[in-house]
């Protein structure tokens, strides 16, 4: 199977290493230190005591890799439309586009059955430049339930987690979207195919609405925040209106705020990608995670004071670090 990662960070590396590991043909776009990294030492691994190198193709043109069976986009929300304007190259008659992206992807409500049936997320798509240039047909949505981090150039480290999730939008079972499951699976990860993507999308968001914002404001780790009462419930109060959005679609996460909080202070300290992005002066992920969330929910005309107010917050912050531009 021919993978291509476009973005080499830190989830796409832990996903580049493992595949190729496990023998599928692999290939990563990539750009300027990490590039010039990969191509002279390969791309590495570090996850607990172990570290693991393979060599794989590499490139920041996306013509000098080819079609591809699978092109999985590892890029931050505001580097989408860059992104799928560059993978014409990569993409034959059958190549699936797979977004493993964090918050809400731009396709979220096609071949949606509910009201909002053909929604175009301004806080996703902006200018509707992605939704143009990506064949809805193409599309295997996809959840990576992973943290990790960039530790130097060519080099990532895998933090928690190894569950991944593939599904079509249109809610049926295919045999794509399940042999690159079992792909996944064959390299090591918790891997699954589902028949309802949009639920693990909102699982995932269940969570990083909240954390990943507020670790701006705050500028510390997971389970200093949590251990904070007032943060605490802050944290509660946003992951209920989060779930209240949900249900508003007839997405039920099945889980409470406090069964979600418990889950992430298991994981120690974790610093969210936010507060990572925050510490190495790289733009935020704003729009994507929290900025989305709270245009489904005026949308919807559910009341989310707390989500509202966070938003407004960590863009003024975002903004302040030179980290944020809102739309003109």
């Amino acid at each position: 199977m021919k993978i291509c990662i476009f973005g080499a960070g830190a989830i796409g590396g832990m996903l580049a290493v493992r595949l190729a590991q496990a023998g599928q043909e692999v290939s990563v776009i990539a750009r300027g230190a990490q590039l010039a990294a990969i191509r002279e030492r390969g791309l590495t691994l570090l996850s607990g005591e172990k570290s693991d190198t393979v060599r794989l193709a590499a490139s920041d043109n996306p013509a000098d890799l080819g079609p591809q069976d699978h092109v999985i986009l590892c890029v931050k929300g505001y580097g989408l439309p860059q992104a799928v304007q560059a993978i014409a190259p990569l993409l034959g008659a059958t190549t699936s586009v797979v977004p493993a992206v964090n918050g809400i992807p731009w396709w979220f409500f096609s071949q949606w059955g509910g009201s909002l049936a053909g929604t175009q997320l301004k806080a996703c798509d902006p200018d509707g430049v992605i939704a143009r240039t990506v064949a809805p047909e193409r599309i295997i949505g996809c959840v990576a339930f992973q943290s990790g981090a960039n530790v130097a150039p060519g080099v990532v480290r895998h933090n928690s987690g190894s569950r991944m999730v593939f599904g079509e939008p249109g809610h049926a079972r295919s045999a794509r979207a399940e042999a690159l499951a079992k792909a996944f699976a064959d390299a090591g990860f918790e891997s699954s195919c589902t028949e309802n993507i949009r639920l693990e999308i909102w699982l995932k968001l269940f969570g990083n609405v909240s954390f990943n914002p507020v670790s701006v404001l705050s500028g510390v780790s997971t389970d200093r925040m949590i251990d904070e009462p007032g943060v605490h419930g802050l944290f509660a109060q946003m992951m209920g209106e989060t779930a209240a959005i949900g249900l508003a679609m007839g997405i039920d996460v099945g889980m409470t705020p406090e069964n979600r909080i418990a889950m992430t202070r298991k994981l120690g300290r974790i610093k969210t990608s936010m507060l990572q992005d925050v510490e190495s002066g790289r733009p935020l992920e704003i729009e994507a995670i929290i900025g989305a969330t709270v245009e489904v929910g005026r949308k919807l005309g559910v009341t989310m004071p707390f989500l509202e107010a966070v938003y407004g917050l960590t863009r003024l912050r975002g903004e302040m670090l030179g980290l944020y531009k809102p739309a003109a």
